[in-house]
Order: C-alpha cells, then sequence, then structure tokens
C-alpha cells in the first residue's frame, strides 16, 4: 500500500510539474500602470531569466498594458489586449481569463486598461516571497523574491517619484532591487510604454514610446536605465528631422541640440546636425560640428562625398571638398 501510495504521487507531481514546464518560466518582478496626465501606459521587469521581456510585457495604445509572469501562458497578453479593445474592462478581462485557466494557481498576471482600471492576481501556488499591489491606476507584482518588502517598495518608489512614466517605472524596478530583488540575482529587463491613443498606424512604430530590452546583462537595469537615456536621445533626433521637413529649422536645431546633450557619446547625431546646418546655409554652425565629429571618428567624412547623390547635401563639389578637409591629416 505505501509503495502504490508513494506512486500515485509522485504521478500526481510528475503531471503538475509537467504541466507547468509547458509554460515559459518567468520568475520576476514587474510594474503595470497608465500616467493620468498623458494617458500613457505602460510595463516594466526584472528577472533572472534570459529575455524576460519577449514573453511577461504586452502593451497596446489606447487599450492597456498587462504583464503575464510565474509560469507564464502569453495567451493572457494576447487575448487580454483583444478584450480590452473590445471594450471589457481590465478586471473583467482578467477574471475571465483566469476563469478558464485550469493552472491558474501557477500564475502571476496583472492588468490595466486605457481609463486606468487595474487588477492583478498572485497563484497560491507561485514561489515565494510572491505577492502584489494594486495603487492608483497601477499594480506592482512579485514572486520568488528574497522576501516580502519588494512590490510594497515597487509601489512606494512609483507613487513617490516625479517625472514622466518611464522614470516611474524604472525607479519601481530600482526600489525592488535595493528591497532584496529576485532571490536568484538578475539577468535581463525590459520596459514597453504606449500612447494613450492609437496613431493608426501600429506597424510604423509611432504607438510605442520605449520598448526596450535587456536580455542578458550583469546589470540589467543599469543597462536598461542607458537604453532609456538613448530612446530619448534618438526621439529628440527624429522630432527634429520632422521639423525640418515642415521648414521650422530653429526649432529643428533645438531638439538635435536635446539629441547631442542627452548622447554625448552618440557622434551621429551631431555629424547629422551639421549636415542639416550645411543645407540651410548656416556653415559657421556647422564647421566646428564636423571638426569635433571627425576628430573623434574621421570616417564620418568619408560619407560626406556619398550625400549629395542621396539628396542629402547640395551637389557641389567645392562644398563637400571643404567639408572633408576638415578631416584630421594623417
Amino acid at each position: 500500500m505505501r509503495r502504490n501510495s508513494c506512486w500515485v504521487m509522485a504521478c500526481i507531481l510528475c503531471t503538475a510539474i509537467g504541466s507547468q514546464a509547458a509554460t515559459p518560466r518567468a520568475f520576476t518582478y514587474s510594474i503595470v500602470a497608465r500616467d493620468p496626465a498623458t494617458g500613457e501606459m505602460g510595463v516594466a521587469v526584472q528577472s533572472h531569466w534570459f529575455s524576460v521581456g519577449s514573453i511577461v510585457t504586452w502593451a497596446e495604445a489606447g487599450v492597456g498594458a498587462i504583464a503575464t509572469q510565474s509560469f507564464v501562458e502569453p495567451a493572457y497578453g494576447y487575448k487580454g489586449l483583444e478584450l480590452m479593445r473590445g471594450g471589457m474592462s481590465a478586471p473583467d478581462a482578467l477574471k475571465k481569463l483566469l476563469a478558464a485557466d485550469a493552472q491558474r494557481e501557477v500564475r502571476q498576471v496583472a492588468f490595466i486598461d486605457a481609463q486606468g482600471r487595474v487588477d492583478a492576481f498572485t497563484g497560491k501556488l507561485d514561489i515565494a516571497a510572491a505577492g502584489h499591489q494594486l495603487g492608483a491606476q497601477f499594480s506592482a507584482q512579485a514572486n520568488m523574491m528574497e522576501n516580502g518588502r519588494v512590490w510594497p517598495a515597487m509601489a512606494a518608489a512609483f507613487q513617490n517619484t516625479k517625472g514622466d512614466l518611464a522614470d516611474r517605472l524604472l525607479a519601481a524596478l530600482e526600489a525592488a532591487q535595493s528591497a532584496g530583488g529576485d532571490i536568484r540575482g538578475k539577468q535581463s529587463a525590459a520596459i514597453l510604454i504606449v500612447k494613450a491613443k492609437s496613431t493608426g498606424k501600429p506597424w510604423a512604430g509611432a504607438d510605442r514610446l520605449f520598448d526596450l530590452r535587456v536580455e542578458d546583462h550583469s546589470a540589467p537595469l543599469k543597462e536598461l536605465k542607458r537604453l532609456i537615456r538613448l530612446q530619448r536621445a534618438y526621439a529628440h533626433a527624429n522630432h527634429g528631422d520632422e521639423l525640418v521637413s515642415e521648414k521650422k529649422i530653429d526649432e529643428a536645431l533645438k531638439e538635435y541640440a536635446a539629441a547631442r546633450q542627452l548622447a554625448p557619446e552618440i557622434l551621429e547625431l551631431p555629424f547629422w546636425e551639421a549636415v542639416t546646418l550645411t543645407v540651410v546655409g548656416r556653415w559657421a554652425e556647422a564647421e566646428p560640428i564636423f571638426t569635433r565629429v571627425f576628430a573623434k571618428e574621421p570616417f564620418w567624412a568619408d560619407l560626406v562625398p556619398r550625400l549629395p547623390a542621396a539628396g542629402q547635401l547640395p551637389d557641389d563639389k567645392a562644398l563637400v571638398a571643404k567639408i572633408v578637409a576638415l578631416r584630421p591629416k594623417k
């Protein structure tokens, strides 16, 4: 009898473990939130698991944001957004999907919609320390943590941090790590933030303000913070290009300057700023920028002769030669 009982119990455990192992494991901490001032929505996450952002983070402009973790069922992301897109509130959408999930007790999921309605679920079989905390238009959740202070620390940091949604989400992740974080350590992180309303052209990427992932890194939050800074810089540069096309040159140059200040190590940004200044006839401002860029990365001068044929510089051989001559002599 004892042998038979043990065999039956082993079969039960194998079945349970097998059903869990069929889904990705993302033991982690995350936060979903909406910025009431802008309507932007987002989700941020860190974990000791490779490429956590590829399975945990879901968001759609004008619809909502979702984190699905622990023993991950990605369908919560896909189907949750579909339900909210159809008009269902975040709490109702989450309840509907949980009711249909026979393995819900190994899940941890959080939903927020475009109206700021939010709900979360932590299954009874999530690995401790595990829990979540709901707040005004946000939810912080974690499992397999060093201790139970992690998600309250995230909530407090999000509520008390000034800045835009990216700043506040990042502060929550940093607070989680400071409170103990994932008991296994850290490996990957991600942030996904979408606009309050869709542009109607999601394929162009304009609906996503931030979509950044650190797949594997010894300090993923530090790297994520660096990527956020670069994303801000390139956003300024892209806006500058738009303003140039609208003949708003002074406004465009302010955007280029902001990009350069945010990411001084990226010399391509001032290079194109100098090209724009040259095109609009402001050579006195362009010359020192070209000189600084070429001094650090001379290969940019090799690109200059190719630009007139692409319509990026006037077809003026003397002008091209003048720019190239700014490259340091070998």
